[in-house]
């Protein structure tokens, strides 16, 4: 039997990774040749869902491919965060997630199934949506100081949806109830469709939802826009006071980014992250993403979004701690 030698193995080695590098270059150079997959964490109809598709399309056009949105739900966006940290690092498996999901997620939960800085690579920020505290137009209340008199005469008495537990919807409940001195029962759905479905019935009072997932419902006068979530109030409701506006130093709002695979080849990476920086200056995206509430952030670099995240999960592991929210 006749082996090889050392050098020989060396040479065929050296001559087959010189006759894969054109090939593999061209794949590379060709990226995408089949369709991108963004991963969206939630259910469809909600705001991750909502943007994920606009911006989903305007990426496709900019990159010269297919992108499709695959919502993959549950336990408040771990699973569909878990499937995009175990996924190839080829660029055909992306994450359109929210912060609620990647910034609170690993305060509420032991054991979120990645780590959201290790398993992931920044690809670009979107912006910022507040949230919308609605009720079922045959509520009481009209407003957030009404609330909290009605909440404190009877404590645990009602109740508000949320998306899911670990959910920003649901953290903001439970901030509520620490900073007002209120008992809110929190009542969890699979996803905001189906809790606003059951507000819109009259089976729940209340929810927290995203402007994009409650702004035409308040339009169309099938539920009644309380307060917005945010520092400040929203151009889109002008006319919607701030729950800070009656509770001090309230403030929850979530940003929306895409995310990548860590590990993804550093010329994918750069495709992928000027992909969506000359799809989010586009005007027909910007004008689209603010008709749904979203606040468009300013120019952000993958490491400034990378530096936001890093802020978030201080900030939210401190509010999670006070208020003493738990999901398991």
């Amino acid at each position: 039997m006749n082996f090889a030698t050392p050098s020989a193995i060396a040479r065929r080695t050296a001559l087959a990774a010189l006759l894969a590098a054109p090939l593999w270059a061209a794949a590379q150079a060709s990226y995408p040749s089949r369709p991108i997959v963004m991963v969206v964490p939630q259910a469809a109809g909600g705001t991750n869902d909502i943007v994920g598709r606009l911006v989903s399309q305007k990426l496709g056009e900019v990159l010269g491919g297919a992108t499709v949105v695959e919502n993959r739900p549950g336990a408040g966006g771990n699973i569909g965060t878990q499937y995009v940290a175990k996924a190839p690092k080829d660029g055909y498996t992306l994450l359109m997630t929210i912060s609620s999901s990647q910034a609170i997620n690993p305060a509420l939960f032991k054991n979120p199934g990645f780590d959201p800085v290790k398993d992931f690579k920044p690809v670009g920020l979107i912006g910022a949506v507040p949230n919308v505290l609605l009720v079922n137009p045959s509520f009481p209340a009209r407003n957030m100081a009404e609330l909290v008199a009605l909440a404190k005469a009877k404590p645990g008495h009602y109740q508000y949806a949320s998306a899911g537990n670990g959910t920003l919807n649901h953290l903001l409940g439970e901030m509520l109830n620490s900073m007002a001195g209120i008992q809110l029962q929190h009542v969890p759905y699979k996803g905001v469709a189906p809790a606003i479905n059951d507000v819109l019935g009259g089976q729940l009072p209340m929810v927290f939802a995203s402007m994009p997932s409650a702004l035409s419902h308040i339009k169309a006068g099938k539920l009644r826009a309380l307060a917005v979530s945010g520092a400040t109030r929203s151009p889109v409701l002008p006319e919607v006071p701030t729950i800070a506006e009656t509770v001090a130093g309230y403030n929850g709002t979530l940003w929306i980014g895409l995310f990548a695979p860590a590990g993804l080849p550093a010329d994918i990476q750069a495709k992928l992250q000027d992909g969506m920086a000359t799809g989010m200056a586009a005007k027909d995206l910007r004008e689209r993403l603010e008709a749904q509430g979203v606040e468009i952030a300013p120019k952000t670099t993958p490491e400034q979004f990378a530096a936001l995240l890093q802020e978030d999960l201080a900030k939210w592991a401190k509010v999670v701690k006070t208020s003493g929210a738990t999901v398991d």
